[in-house]
């Protein structure tokens, strides 16, 4: 049921928005597809914006990396834009926020805002922006220029109310604004920092909720009031804890693996989204072949403070029943050629990944690998054999072999199991025999028991 205090199910529109200066790794992929699940629980439109307003480190084939990574997974957006197609648009609303008394120009360099910084810190104080460029008149703004400095520009934040709101995961949050520094929008060569661009955006894109991690907590703080002085109803923001390793920590190598390292190991998309949609909840991991169950049951309200802990083990067991629920149609382009559903079922439960499967598969087509037959094996290969030229190979014919041994040779259980096993396959263990044997075929089968008594 849709809480009360969330808009109505048709106008529910979320955002991802990476920038395309890498791969999408573990962390951003949970953020897209929590974005995508809350947008279809409710029936609305899930967006893809590039935040590529740093140009230097933006390129066309991250980007195109990024849309390969969420096809895959099946994510697929409802729209999508650009920030640097929306510099107009970001120009318009700051000379708004300039006129309007809440954009001002700063000329410290870095080095001087540090030393700021370290100064206040040795007094005990939190170390924010003194305003200090507030104070400046026109004629000392004007001087400054005249030598070459150009500004940097701040959002002056509101000091007179605590800034609030209530979190769809952490709850109701408070700030006070005159413990925040008014934060820099807009760079000294004109390029724009994250904080202002987003805003407008989301107001543009019409985006009712936010979805990211709560490292950005405070950077929500400062967002609200830019909302508000451009006229705008903020969205609901949801906050969720980051995402850790199995050693409490993630990883530098699991932070920066792509999704594409994933794919290429052979877990299936579904598998990452089963993990992601619930770590960090109180709902346990279920192995499923659709993101239906999911989405169904996605809720923010589910969602816990603590570190949410992605284990790569726990993704390969995983992986390995989904991939012992896949139906054959959902594989069979996957499959090698020859391989049809019968093959599959037999198969399909002693692999972990789908790949696997044209392993097994060149055990039923071979040539096999002969295993070296023991002196007290022989003479019952060569019962088997004569009885595998006597029988039809139908659906049943393990059992008619094996029953037919059992009484000719006195074996049961491994002593009569194993060494057919071994000649026919050239391995201990395996999928069922009774599945394998009717795939392998009569000719292959005694073609294989001539050669194990040979050997």
């Amino acid at each position: 049921m849709t809480s009360p205090s969330l808009p109505p199910v048709a106008s529910v529109v979320t955002r991802f928005a990476p920038s395309p200066t890498g791969q999408l790794h573990v962390g951003n992929l949970r953020t897209a597809l929590h974005n995508w699940l809350w947008a279809r629980r409710h029936g609305g439109r899930f967006l893809l914006r590039m935040d590529d307003t740093d140009a230097e480190r933006s390129t066309a084939e991250y980007a195109e990396g990024i849309r390969a990574d969420l096809a895959w997974l099946g994510l697929h957006p409802d729209g999508e834009v650009k920030q640097s197609d929306r510099f107009a648009l970001y120009e318009a609303r700051f000379a708004e926020l300039v006129a309007a008394g809440r954009l001002y120009p700063c000329y410290e360099t870095a080095q001087e805002l540090d030393l700021k910084r370290k100064v206040q810190l040795g007094r005990g104080l939190p170390p924010v922006y003194d305003r200090a460029a507030l104070r400046l008149s026109e004629a000392e703004k004007a001087a400054l220029e005249a030598d070459g400095v150009k500004p940097h520009w701040r959002f002056r934040l509101d000091h007179d109310s605590l800034i609030g709101w209530t979190d769809l995961v952490r709850g109701e949050q408070h700030f006070d604004p005159a413990l925040l520094s008014d934060p820099v929008v807009r760079r000294a060569d004109g390029s724009w920092l994250y904080m202002l661009p987003s805003v407008i955006d989301d107001m543009e894109m019409g985006i009712t909720h936010v979805v990211r991690g709560e490292d950005h907590v405070s950077n929500t703080a400062t967002q609200l009031q830019m909302f508000t002085a451009l006229g705008a109803q903020p969205p609901a923001f949801a906050h969720e804890a980051l995402l850790t390793g199995s050693e409490g920590k993630l990883s530098k190598r699991l932070g920066s693996l792509g999704i594409s390292a994933f794919r290429d190991s052979g877990i299936e998309p579904i598998s990452l989204i089963a993990l992601l949609a619930r770590i960090g909840t109180s709902d346990p991991v279920i192995a499923v072949t659709d993101a239906a169950p999911l989405v169904e049951s996605f809720d923010f309200a589910h969602f816990g403070r603590a570190p949410a802990r992605f284990d790569e083990q726990e993704l390969a067991l995983l992986n390995q029943k989904i991939v012992h629920q896949l139906d054959f149609a959902a594989v069979q382009s996957r499959l090698p050629g020859g391989m049809d559903e019968a093959a599959w079922l037999a198969i399909r439960p002693n692999i972990e990944t789908v790949s696997q499967a044209a392993d097994w598969w060149r055990v039923v087509t071979g040539p096999i690998a002969p295993v070296p037959t023991e002196a007290e094996d022989r003479d019952f290969l060569a019962c088997a054999l004569a009885l595998a030229e006597m029988q039809v190979f139908d659906e049943a014919i393990w059992q008619k072999l094996t029953d037919a041994l059992k009484q000719e040779s006195g074996r049961k259980g491994k002593a009569l199991f194993l060494p057919l096993r071994r000649a026919l396959t050239g391995f201990d263990h395996g999928p069922d025999m009774k599945q394998l044997l009717p795939l392998i075929g009569r000719e292959r089968a005694i073609e294989r028991l001539r050669a194990a008594i040979a050997g």
